[in-house]
C-alpha cells in the first residue's frame, strides 16, 4: 500500500477526533461557565480534514447547533473535504 495513503489516512483520522474532541470539551466548559475555546478555533480544526469529527461533535454533543454559522458551514466542509479526499486518493492510488 502506498505510504501517501497510510500518511493521509493517519492524518485526516487524527483531525477528526481533535475537531470531535474540541467540540466536546467546549461544550463542558460551557456548562461550567469556565474559559471557553474560540469559534475560529473550532472552525480552523473542522477545516482541516476534520469535517466529520466537528460536525458529529456538534450535533451528537449538542453544540453550537444555534448558530446558523455552524450548522451550515460544519456539514459544508464535511462534503467539500469528502469530495476532495476522493480526489486526493484516486490521484495517489495511481502514483
Amino acid at each position: 500500500m502506498n505510504i501517501w495513503l497510510i500518511l493521509l489516512a493517519a492524518a485526516v483520522v487524527v483531525m477528526n477526533i481533535v475537531a470531535y474532541a474540541l467540540m466536546a470539551i467546549d461544550k463542558k466548559k460551557a456548562a461550567k461557565h469556565a474559559w471557553r475555546i474560540p469559534e475560529k478555533t473550532l472552525f480552523l480544526a473542522t477545516g482541516l480534514f476534520g469535517g466529520l469529527g466537528g460536525t458529529l461533535g456538534m450535533f451528537l454533543c449538542r453544540h453550537k447547533t444555534n448558530h446558523w454559522y455552524f450548522r451550515l458551514f460544519f456539514p459544508l466542509m464535511l462534503a467539500v473535504q469528502a469530495v476532495a479526499l476522493f480526489f486526493i486518493v484516486r490521484f495517489l492510488m495511481k502514483v
